[in-house]
């Protein structure tokens, strides 16, 4: 499996200029709100997914005054080999990922090279926020484990938007259902995956929430799309006249949900802050174990700010499943040091520790 041995950031958000090296084990990152801590571990994100997990544009990734900013990590490969990955991003040109030197022809290309799986209190969008936020997430995690399916989604996408501004005019009706066979085709491809996906990780789901709340709680995962009314072909014909007349197209994938739920009601309303951030990271670890099950291999995870809002049983059960020699290179973040300090002497005695302070990182 991949395992980051060192990175470098420059001008990356509040981090100037940093070289960090890291254990193959657990690496822990401790410090006050502000100081950096979430930045590098979004940069070792970037470095897989060549975007931020936050969905940030790259103008808020460069430093303050700077109009680019560049990462590298050196990696341990498969069978012990090395290789360097990097990502340049200069204001107002297009970004450069390279693998050892050598530049993608294109960025996706990238994608799933080096697995990767991040839980953070972002994650609450998932919650609170609209679909749009959870149809990123299943394309993220389908993205890195299907290269087939990341290709559909950049050729529904790119024809949807063609689509779209044929509507606002007067094209023929011939040139809509040329278009519209094509979207057919990759959107049902883009359906059957994310409907597996949906219905792999509800399982898995349950198990990691049930570890972490003693069965207190049922959750479950509704798969939620237009095309489980008709295939996408009819309901596009079906609506072209009230397409035409709103100027955009009313149905298909880009519409799809995932409905989260707790004892049969949607999490969002009958969830309290800590049950559903203990459902938010179960679903991460589920993604975590459909990905190890794809890859054959255990990704990189990534845990910021994880105690935050959970009681004691909750955490003490999450540490178990941290603890777990089933995952490999694990990041973590945590504002209490003794706290970092005790579950490091839990786990294992390979591991880094680095204080963040403005930016700059401090081996402890």
């Amino acid at each position: 499996m991949p395992v980051l041995d060192k990175i470098v950031a420059c001008n990356w958000r509040n981090i100037t200029l940093q070289e960090l090296e890291f254990s193959p084990n657990l690496n822990c990152l401790c410090g006050g709100n502000g100081e950096g801590k979430t930045n590098l571990l979004d940069a070792v994100y970037y470095l897989s997914m060549t975007k931020s997990a936050f969905g940030s544009s790259d103008k808020y990734n460069f430093a303050h005054g700077s109009q680019s900013f560049e990462l590298s990590g050196t990696y341990t490969m498969h069978e012990g080999r090395t290789s360097r990955f990097g990502i340049k991003a200069v204001s107002g040109e297009e970004k450069k990922v390279t693998h050892d030197g050598k530049q993608y022809t294109k960025i996706s290309e990238h994608i799933g090279i080096l697995p990767i799986v991040m839980v953070s209190p972002g994650d609450t969008s998932l919650v609170s926020d609209s679909s749009e936020e959870r149809r990123r997430f299943s394309n993220a995690v389908l993205s890195q484990i299907d290269r087939e399916f990341l290709s559909d989604m950049q050729r529904y996408a790119k024809l949807l938007q063609t689509r779209n501004v044929i509507l606002k005019g007067e094209a023929d009706d011939s040139i809509i259902d040329t278009i519209d066979t094509r979207l057919a085709e990759w959107g049902s491809r883009i359906y059957q995956k994310r409907l597996a996906f949906a219905q792999a990780i509800e399982p898995r789901v349950s198990k990691f929430y049930e570890m972490l709340s003693g069965g207190r709680e049922t959750v479950g995962i509704r798969y939620r799309s237009d095309l489980q009314n008709a295939p996408l072909y009819d309901l596009l014909k079906d609506n072209l006249a009230k397409d035409r007349m709103l100027g955009f197209t009313g149905c298909g994938i880009q519409r799809d949900d995932l409905v989260f739920t707790m004892d049969g009601e949607p999490i969002r309303k009958v969830g309290s802050q800590g049950q559903q951030k203990s459902f938010l990271i179960s679903l991460k670890f589920a993604q975590y174990e459909i990905m190890k099950e794809r890859y054959g291999f255990a990704p990189m995870l990534l845990l910021d700010d994880l105690f935050d809002k959970l009681d004691f049983d909750r955490t003490r059960n999450l540490l178990e499943m941290v603890a777990s020699s089933d995952f490999g290179q694990i990041f973590i973040t945590d504002t209490d040091k003794s706290r970092l300090e005790r579950i490091i002497s839990g786990i294992t005695q390979e591991s880094t520790f680095y204080k963040a302070e403005g930016g700059v990182f401090t081996r402890q």
